[in-house]
């Protein structure tokens, strides 16, 4: 009998499905979806789609003018591991404890098992239970390219997630080994090969394919071309690691910005916070010009020229994925997910920098693509959190194994994605050591936790964007007890 090409057998099912409308709004499958889980490393909602109009990115616009747009995501914890830690197993950090730690995954009591549980430990492990070619390349756990190596090269390169992924074909490039892929600069050189590399930024390159992002990018690629050649339902997450520090992109991509008014913070001012801190990771860099702190406004407006290029960049590699995905007739059949995994302090309140419970830190980008969904080029004020995205995706795709070693914290956003103006939680709580924040859609409380409570509390609104200026507790006491009553 004669086989139809697989982009042939794709555009039927998505004819097929289009007859299938249920009654819950979204278009159901007919065979099981796929998965293309984007990460982005440090990434701020400072993006066009996100009304930041001097950002060039008119990949993941285009992207946003096929799904839903989420304004009010936020993450678990303002620091990578701990964020990926939340995403991945799907636990708040309320019952997993994990608020800071960015080793979570094989270290300490949360660690996860080296033998295979009675259910999955991590997402991607549910869908390879499922039936799923599971694939990561990239950073998608916390170490580069999720094999447990230290900074400095120590470590058994044992997976970190184990049973999570049938591969991970990482390219390395000249830079030898995980972590140099993430703090790299061109020539394989990097900040922890023992050399002193420690430029705070760096645009020299011609090619994309000369760091790592466009090596992760062009296997992403492959990755794509190689499912379209089968039949079985693959789950693929890609890591892009700009704009992580250091800020280091092609040229073109600093050239870009030569002409374009590139706003300053507008709450630049030092606030009255114990989260406040130094910077301490962003100012250990060498930098092109006098570091004397404040940072003046030509030089806050290089640091924020350099970040975007860096943006520009992991843009444009998301795109080469975006248009293999397309190519490859696997759109209409596969869910897309691009995920911040912490927001980052780009001069806002004088720090450059996550780790803070400031709301910066803990609001990330967050778009999902559904094929054939009601809301696509929509936006949608909902909150949400990072631990949504596990039980999200169980909801759309259906796999078969669903059983879970730890109950799941999040509520799957399918309502939200069905009709934007819906809600699945009144607020988003995020972590950041013994600092609990609540955000509602008018407020944001920052409250430490000891032994006998809260303690130094702090209230913000939406009047300045939720910027830690006006410490409004002590004006609105009731407020201030109504949000407390949220935290688990």
């Amino acid at each position: 009998m004669f086989a139809l090409p697989r982009f042939l057998r794709h555009h039927l099912a998505l004819l097929v499905s289009l007859l299938a409308l249920t009654q819950t709004g979204l278009l159901k499958a007919d065979a099981p979806r796929n998965v293309l889980f984007i990460a982005v490393d440090d990434l701020r909602p400072e993006l066009g789609c996100y009304g930041a109009a001097y950002a060039i990115t008119p990949n993941l616009d285009r992207l946003a003018r096929q799904s839903l747009l989420f304004t009010n995501h936020f993450v678990q914890v303002p620091t990578c591991g701990a964020s990926r830690y939340a995403l991945l197993t799907g636990r708040s950090p309320a019952r997993s404890k994990v608020t800071s730690n960015n080793h979570a995954f094989y270290r300490g009591d949360s660690a996860l098992n080296a033998e295979q549980q009675p259910g999955a430990q991590s997402l991607p492990e549910l869908f390879r239970r499922s039936g799923y070619e599971t694939v990561s390349i990239g950073k998608i756990s916390h170490t580069a390219d999720g094999k447990v190596f230290a900074y400095d090269g120590s470590g058994d390169g044992r997976d970190e997630m184990p049973h999570a992924w049938d591969r991970q074909p990482t390219p390395i490039g000249p830079w030898k080994r995980g972590w140099g892929i993430f703090f790299a600069y061109s020539g394989g050189r990097h900040r922890e090969d023992g050399n002193g590399n420690i430029d705070l930024m760096e645009f020299t390159v011609e090619r994309d394919e000369d760091l790592p992002d466009g090596l992760i990018a062009q296997q992403a690629v492959r990755e794509l071309e190689q499912f379209a050649q089968n039949d079985k339902p693959f789950f693929l997450a890609v890591g892009f690691i700009k704009p992580h520090l250091p800020f280091v992109a092609p040229r073109q991509d600093w050239d870009a910005f030569a002409n374009v008014d590139i706003p300053l913070p507008e709450h630049p001012q030092q606030p009255d916070s114990p989260w406040w801190h130094g910077s301490g990771e962003f100012f250990k860099y060498t930098f092109p010009f006098d570091k004397t702190r404040p940072l003046s406004e030509e030089k806050i407006r290089a640091c924020r020229r350099a970040y975007l290029a860096c943006v520009r960049y992991t843009d444009r590699q998301i795109g080469r994925v975006l248009d293999a995905l397309r190519q490859t007739g696997l759109a209409e059949s596969t869910v897309v997910v691009v995920w911040g995994d912490h927001g980052w302090n780009l001069g806002d309140s004088r720090m450059w920098a996550k780790h803070t419970p400031f709301e910066r830190a803990v609001r990330s980008p967050l778009i999902i693509r559904v094929p054939g969904m009601p809301t696509a080029g929509q936006q949608t004020s909902a909150l949400a959190e990072t631990v949504d995205i596990y039980p999200t995706l169980i909801d759309l795709c259906e796999p078969r194994f669903t059983q879970t070693t730890h109950p799941l914290d999040g509520r799957s956003l399918r309502p939200v994605l069905e009709e934007a103006d819906a809600s699945v939680r009144d607020a988003a709580i995020s972590y950041w050591r013994n600092g609990i924040t609540v955000r509602t859609p008018t407020h944001r409380l920052i409250a430490t936790r000891g032994k006998k409570g809260f303690t130094d509390i702090e209230l913000y609104d939406a009047s300045t964007g939720f910027d830690p200026v006006r410490n409004l507790a002590e004006d609105h006491p009731d407020v201030v007890d109504k949000l407390l009553m949220k935290i688990p």
